[in-house]
């Protein structure tokens, strides 16, 4: 069974196709500049690369050109369109109304347009290419929503209510949804497969690390808690995003720096995190290497970003009365061991036991980083979320 995944941003349609029965990755690209000029970059297994600068100005045309490269007869890796048995779309937000992903129809369709207000800058661009690959595939083709927020629909009441009066919460779906959803899910999974162990017996925090960060406490096969909130803007400090801050400090600089609410929004989401902090770069390379030469903010900022994922590790940990796994996975979890030692710095007192050797110099693999005697197990286990969409989407559709 041949499945296409696709991730659609507002200028921008991310795809791979896989044959789901070998796992293998057939092609893979990306159309980007959507609606300004075009450009397809498209890699097919064992042809040549090659890259179209053909307009794009729209998500149609971008999908078409996607699928025109697929059946291409120098470049393509299938025969026919017919071929893809299905597409899996990843979909930032489902509100409070998916914890599982779902073949669409017009109902699921009508939610996520209503979800808009939730995820504006992904939502729209996602269903825009739902609705292209409805026009182009032949009629019938399923199409399945994988939710960033899904996985997450398992936690307890008390981990995703806020505390604001509850009328308003309950009028506009205000609540903590999480992201990164199907990363967690996947390497969750992974890990308990990777070490031999029953996942619903495990209790695990997995840390999804990259320029865009969350963290999971998954118990008993749910999770239970989770870092980012009604927005990816919560948790932890971010390549730009400030993560959790003292709210007052809100009005104090609209008032102060007279900023509108959207220019407080752009600071608090494009200006932030690590990024303000050093006043170098959002890209932790940049920052451990201006650190290495004597940048003292470039430091702070790999500090704070250590110290506040350590923390959120000792408390879901407490949230769940102990832990049996920590995984740590994306591209900062996947290639840093670095910052993969500072978050476990501290823990020996959980019954963590790193293992320097087996952590240093390790990127992009599955590994075990801590001692055999830990009682903590430290994994790296690399995300792959188009899998996870494209597993997803095999499973509905058989």
């Amino acid at each position: 069974m041949k499945i296409l995944v696709i991730n659609c941003g507002s200028s921008s349609a991310k795809f791979q196709l896989f044959d789901i029965d070998t796992g293998a990755v057939l092609a893979k690209g990306n159309a980007e500049r959507i609606g300004i000029d075009g450009k397809l970059t498209y890699k097919p297994a064992g042809k040549e690369d090659f890259v179209s600068t053909e307009p794009m100005p729209d998500h149609k045309v971008a999908v078409q050109m996607i699928l025109d490269a697929l059946v291409d007869k120098d470049h393509g890796v299938i025969a026919d369109v017919s071929e893809i048995a299905a597409v899996g779309h990843r979909v930032l937000h489902g509100g409070k109304y998916y914890s599982e992903s779902v073949i669409v129809d017009d109902d699921v369709k009508r939610i996520i347009r209503e979800c808009f207000p939730l995820g504006p800058l992904h939502n729209p661009a996602n269903l825009i290419g739902i609705e292209a690959c409805e026009d182009v595939l032949p009629a019938g083709t399923p199409q399945v929503a994988v939710f960033d927020t899904a996985f997450h629909q398992t936690m307890p009441a008390k981990a995703y209510t806020y505390a604001l009066p509850y009328e308003l919460s309950e009028k506009y779906s205000i609540r903590r949804y999480g992201f990164h959803g199907t990363s967690h899910r996947y390497v969750s999974h992974r890990v308990a497969d990777f070490l031999g162990k029953n996942y619903e017996d495990l209790k695990i925090i997995t840390c999804h690390l990259g320029n865009g960060s969350s963290f999971a406490a998954v118990k008993d096969g749910k999770c239970q808690d989770t870092s980012m909130g009604l927005t990816p803007l919560a948790g932890i400090c971010m390549g730009t995003r400030t993560g959790d801050i003292d709210p007052a400090i809100v009005p104090f600089l609209m008032k102060n720096e007279n900023l509108s609410a959207d220019e407080m929004d752009t600071l608090l989401n494009k200006k932030s995190g690590v990024e303000g902090v050093s006043g170098v770069s959002s890209d932790f390379r940049d920052l451990e290497k201006a650190a290495n030469e004597g940048n003292e903010r470039a430091q702070l900022a790999l500090d704070m970003f250590a110290y506040q994922g350590k923390k959120i590790i000792g408390s879901y940990a407490a949230a769940m009365g102990g832990a049996d796994v920590i995984v740590f996975t994306a591209g900062i979890g996947e290639n840093t061991d670095k910052m993969r030692k500072a978050m476990c710095e501290g823990l020996e007192y959980m019954g963590v036991e790193f293992d320097d050797e087996a952590n240093n110099g390790l990127r992009g693999k599955e590994a075990i980083i801590s001692k055999p005697s830990s009682k903590v197990t430290v994994c790296v286990i690399p995300t792959n979320e188009e899998l996870a969409i494209a597993q997803e989407t095999e499973r509905l559709v058989r």
